[in-house]
């Protein structure tokens, strides 16, 4: 099996660092947006307050949860990337059907940069960190409505959770050639 990463098969001006929780999507999503020069919204500022209750209280959250959530999210990424010329957000996105809503709300292709780890190494972060609403107890139904998304049909860009920020960073940076105005990194 090749550890290269998957590259992605369209340009896109809204690139979403997905995965589950403590999977470090924040801060690769951070550290990207810093890199380009663009907007970073991460994508738990976007959960009504209901969600934020129902995650707190270790309930896992539905789809009829979600597609509210994901809803303000692609806008907010759309407006920004129109303002900016690019947006970074960071998103669980789990399930294929989240991933292709919220490209058809943003009414864009969006890159989705999944970072792919495995159980006990998710659950070894999470249990390092503290989450405002997200407890440990959660973190089994992440991996059951986890689809990991598939290269050969998705926009998307597989790297693995072991690499670091700088690393995940790089990589994501180097597949990115249609957004030359933001290769200030170079």
């Amino acid at each position: 099996m090749s550890t290269a990463p998957s590259q992605p098969r369209s340009n896109a001006r809204i690139i979403i660092v997905m995965g589950v929780s403590s999977s470090g999507k924040s801060t690769a999503g951070q550290s990207l947006a810093r890199r380009l020069h663009v907007p970073f919204l991460d994508g738990d500022g976007y959960h009504p307050p209901e969600n934020v209750e129902k995650m707190r209280s270790g309930i896992a959250l539905d789809d009829e949860d979600r597609w509210p959530w994901l809803t303000r999210l692609a806008h907010a990424l759309h407006e920004a990337a129109d303002k900016k010329g690019a947006a970074v957000g960071a998103c669980s996105a789990l399930k294929r059907s989240y991933r292709d809503f919220l490209t058809e709300q943003a009414r864009e292709p969006i890159l989705f940069v999944y970072l792919k780890g495995d159980r006990a190494l998710i659950a070894e972060r999470m249990a390092r960190r503290q989450h405002e609403y997200m407890p440990p107890s959660l973190l089994d139904s992440q991996f059951a409505t986890l689809q990991e998304p598939d290269p050969a049909s998705e926009n998307v860009l597989v790297v693995p959770v072991t690499d670091s920020v700088e690393k995940i960073t790089t990589t994501v940076t180097k597949t990115l050639d249609h957004l030359k105005t933001f290769k200030r990194w170079q």
